[in-house]
């Protein structure tokens, strides 16, 4: 009985921990969507020769899309905001990116295996699940439900 009530007691606690454990993995995932989002901006024309290269189709019609839900998501995610809604167009990229990229490569991140693009999906996905957390836009504007 001790050790029930030792462990309610704690799960309890942990709860504070939750807003600001979503606002460090938004920042940290806003900030892995950065530099690819930049490098596509950088030279938008060559990713859509490689997004060619690689058999996607509408090559740049892709290229805009994938730099502009990168980007858009770096700014939502950053500020908590319509977070859920961000996490969807996120989500595809990341399939995207594993099945056109990363698969052929296995799941090690150094061999540019589908590791890290997985990681980051699943943080999409509880960020889709449980929302953005008391310290974001959505809690202010959306209130607790968010």
């Amino acid at each position: 009985m001790y050790v029930k009530n030792f462990y309610l007691e704690f799960s309890r606690l942990s709860e504070y921990l939750k807003s600001s454990s979503l606002l460090l993995a938004r920042l940290v995932v806003a900030y892995g969507f950065y530099e690819p989002a930049m490098m596509k901006w950088s030279n938008i024309t060559s990713v859509a020769e490689w997004f060619g290269s690689i058999g996607i189709p509408f090559p740049t019609l892709n290229a805009y899309m994938a730099a502009t839900t990168e980007i858009t998501g770096v700014v939502l995610l950053t500020l908590g905001f319509l977070t859920r809604a961000i996490s969807i167009p996120l989500i595809i990229v990341m399939i995207v990116a594993i099945t056109t990229v990363h698969l052929s490569n296995g799941f090690a991140a150094g061999d540019n295996g589908f590791e890290i693009p997985l990681y980051y999906m699943i943080f999409l996905l509880i960020f889709l699940s449980h929302g953005a957390g008391k310290f974001s836009l959505d809690r202010v504007i959306f209130g607790d439900k968010s």
